[in-house]
């Protein structure tokens, strides 16, 4: 019930104009996000790459309204692939289509879509795509092929899938067969009953699922971090469950799958002592640290996701 106000808080004008009208809001949010500018992301990837971990970036907005904001959108985003490849940082970059106009335009969305593509792969990067919530899916794949069949691999892109989906079992089998970089998280949107599970033991047991998969594969197509941390093995496990995290680390152990051949994600803010104790086992890390003036819709699925997360931005506010 709480998760799915907050979810719908999200996506709300009015409660974005409150909650980011108070003054001691974005003090609660810092938690999550690196700043409203590049250099503030930037110097947080300074940060974690000192302690061995690589970075994915996402400058914030989705769901843009008109061409303008798309257009607009797409030029921040080469601006990132730029500014990554100027700092000689180890970090790449992950999107939403919303963000560069899918939802008002396909094609311009591809447009887009395919600028940015070519300026990863002129600067030696990679894109994640984020999945959205179900209303998108089939046209995020779509598109996913449609940059396929322009001649980008999975070298340069990757896409993103939710255990919490009875279809991403077919969906990961499809991206698998092509050698997709895939991050595997377990859902963040408040979706209807005939889309996904609705019980938490069958979303991780789905992630556990896909992760074999995704293991398998990696270790069929000897899958493993590039040397300059930007591009990522075909498993990217995206979680806080220490549970999933350890199941991870038991069947790579099983199928001897190196420990380069997959890496662990986590959200900016959470878990650095998980983040610490996976670096010090070896595995490679990779935190997704977002940037920019729109947290808001982002912060309030981070408040969604734990009780913790909500406690803690109480405290911060009433505290002042």
């Amino acid at each position: 019930m709480l998760r799915s106000l907050l979810i719908y808080l999200s996506k709300a004008q009015w409660a974005q104009r409150v909650v980011t009208g108070w003054p001691l809001a974005w003090k609660a949010a810092s938690r999550f996000i690196a700043g409203e500018q590049a250099e503030d992301a930037i110097r947080v990837v300074r940060e974690l790459n000192a302690r061995g971990i690589n970075v994915t970036l996402d400058h914030l907005g989705e769901h843009t309204s008109t061409m303008d904001e798309a257009a607009q959108s797409t030029d921040e985003i080469l601006a990132v692939l730029d500014a990554i490849d100027r700092a000689d940082i180890r970090a790449n970059v992950s999107i939403k289509l919303t963000q560069i106009g899918m939802g008002l335009d396909e094609t311009v969305c591809r447009d887009n879509l395919r600028r940015i593509l070519a300026r990863a792969k002129e600067r030696k990067n990679f894109i994640r795509i984020d999945i959205e919530d179900t209303p998108y899916t089939d046209t995020t794949l779509a598109t996913y092929q449609a940059m396929l069949d322009l001649g980008y691999t999975g070298d340069t892109f990757g896409m993103a899938l939710q255990s919490y989906l009875f279809r991403s079992e077919a969906d990961m089998k499809n991206l698998l067969a092509g050698q997709m970089r895939v991050r595997l998280v377990k859902g963040a949107y408040n979706e209807p009953p005939d889309k996904a599970f609705p019980k938490k033991a069958d979303v991780d047991a789905n992630y556990d699922l896909l992760a074999k998969m995704m293991m398998d594969a990696s270790l069929a197509g000897r899958s493993a971090l590039s040397e300059d941390g930007r591009i990522p093995p075909i498993p990217a496990i995206a979680t806080h469950d220490e549970k999933r995290i350890e199941f991870a680390e038991s069947y790579a152990n099983k199928v001897n799958l190196p420990k380069g051949g997959m890496e662990f994600q986590m959200l900016y803010g959470i878990r650095r002592d998980m983040q610490e104790k996976l670096v010090q086992n070896g595995y490679p890390v990779r935190v997704y640290v977002p940037f920019g003036r729109h947290w808001y819709p982002y912060f309030m699925r981070r408040l969604a996701e734990r009780p913790a997360n909500i406690w803690f931005f109480l405290s911060n506010l009433f505290r002042g």
